[in-house]
């Protein structure tokens, strides 16, 4: 526990939590490319300049296992002792759960029985806790690495977005897919102060592929068309006398043009009726099936988030009726989707390349169900990892017998792991220094990839590749 109280104690000096900085700097060029509607949007368009440097950095050793990240948030809050930390409490947990034990481990069999059977390529981090039990504030602090409270914390890019600038130079021109790709997460923080290029491309997974990827008048008058528009505003849309937003516009219609009567985007984005149902059926199901199409299409995508919802369940959490929220009925979601995804990546030999992370924004209280059968909102809570080189079959860290508090950390921090540790961990895995500092923020205070990782405080669960 020293670790931890000497921790405390720096954060107590330095506290996460600060004014928020409201007066965003101009959003226009942000709004344009949310506003243009769904289908191909205009979320990765932008010149070919980089608008950033590194200039402060410490000499580290990054893990560069992974090529790809696929960052799944469980929105709502899973209880960790249901699922991923499961605590056996007498009278209240479903004999159903059936618990087994997998290489010491304790493990929710009748929810997950198709991951058990994966066991060996699973990590889970059980010594995990969040900063805050409000889920606004907890879903955008796992997706920025750091509190939206902070003095750069409203205007902090998505850990996708971090990666979309760091990997754009390993990009070949015929890699006309987004870096950074949002399925099911209308929510997902964008590129925050970042250049419009590297916003989400967000989408919802149809069996019919990417809509507007066509033109009523066909192929061929729409090239016509195409060349007229460049004809008549590449003058002032090309290095534009106007600045970036008339330069946005023309990436923008580039970069959407590639992915028009594009063989390459309907086979990564299109898929059957029977692959669907391997996947479980679902929309979280068809989201994973996606992100492995996409991937395996090598077209460039890097980072893909992926949301399923539904985990706050203060009612009822072990209802089996049917059209109801409950441990047993996402835990299948998850089941079905999550195992196939891990099987095909394994198969197609991408496993080790992609880093799968799962997480929620906080855990659920424990012990006795609420009055109204449910579970409330509480900060320890679990991580779920495989691929991307991480060694499977064990926990690390555990808590003690109600699941209320970590009990042995299980990782060289020797304390808690938060979310800012979960982000480093994903950037060493990508081969991203995560002490870097950005000076092209708003302020020119600079942005640190993980806050006062350059003061040693956090640091990536390198002990997930053993």
């Amino acid at each position: 526990m020293r670790n931890e109280s000497t921790f405390r104690r720096f954060v107590g000096k330095n506290p996460h939590h600060h004014v928020p900085f409201y007066a965003r700097p101009t959003g226009s060029r942000r709004d344009f490319f949310r506003l243009l509607g769904a289908g191909v949007t205009g979320s990765y368009a932008l010149s070919n300049s980089l608008h950033a440097q590194v200039v402060k950095s410490q000499p580290v050793q990054t893990k560069n296992t992974a090529k790809n990240v696929i960052f799944m948030l469980l929105s709502g809050a899973p209880s960790h002792v249901d699922t991923f930390d499961l605590k056996m409490t007498n009278g209240v947990t479903p004999s159903a759960f059936n618990p087994a034990t997998l290489k010491g481990v304790i493990w929710n069999a009748g929810v997950f029985p198709k991951l058990g059977a994966q066991f060996d390529d699973i990590a889970l981090v059980r010594s995990t806790r969040a900063w805050a039990a409000q889920h606004t504030l907890g879903q955008t602090w796992v997706q920025i690495g750091r509190s939206p409270a902070a003095v750069l914390g409203d205007v902090a890019p998505n850990m996708g977005a971090i990666v979309s600038i760091e990997k754009r130079a390993e990009r070949t021109a015929s890699q006309i897919f987004p870096t950074f790709l949002a399925l099911n997460s209308d929510g997902a923080i964008g590129a925050g102060y970042l250049p419009a290029y590297y916003e989400p491309f967000k989408m919802a997974p149809s069996a019919a592929g990417l809509p507007n990827t066509t033109n009523p008048d066909g192929a061929t008058r729409l090239a016509a068309k195409y060349d007229l528009l460049q004809a008549l505003d590449n003058p002032l849309r090309v290095n534009s006398p106007y600045g970036d937003p008339m330069t946005d516009f023309a990436a923008f219609y580039q970069s959407a043009r590639g992915l028009m009567y594009n063989a390459a985007v309907d086979k990564a984005f299109k898929f059957t009726t029977a692959d669907s149902t391997r996947y479980g059926g679902t929309s979280f199901g068809n989201a994973l099936l996606t992100a492995k199409q996409v991937l395996e299409a090598n077209m460039g995508t890097r980072y893909i988030q992926v949301t399923l919802g539904g985990w706050d369940m203060h009612n009822d959490i072990y209802t089996t009726a049917a059209g109801q929220n409950s441990i047993f009925s996402l835990g299948k979601v998850v089941d079905d989707a999550l195992s196939t995804l891990i099987s095909d990546l394994k198969s197609n030999g991408q496993l080790n390349e992609t880093l799968i992370v799962m997480m929620g924004e906080f855990g659920r209280t424990v012990g006795q169900l609420s009055s109204t059968a449910g579970r409330d909102h509480y900060l320890q809570q679990f991580v779920f990892f495989a691929g991307g080189g991480v060694k499977g079959g064990r926990a690390i860290g555990t808590t003690d017998p109600t699941g209320a508090r970590t009990e042995e950390f299980g990782w060289s921090g020797d304390r808690d792991v938060r979310v800012e540790d979960v982000e480093a961990t994903i950037y060493s895995a990508l081969g991203i220094n995560w002490t870097n500092i950005r000076y092209d923020d708003p302020f020119g205070r600079g942005f640190e990839y993980v806050p006062y990782a350059n003061e040693g405080l956090y640091k990536p669960i390198h002990e997930l590749w053993g």
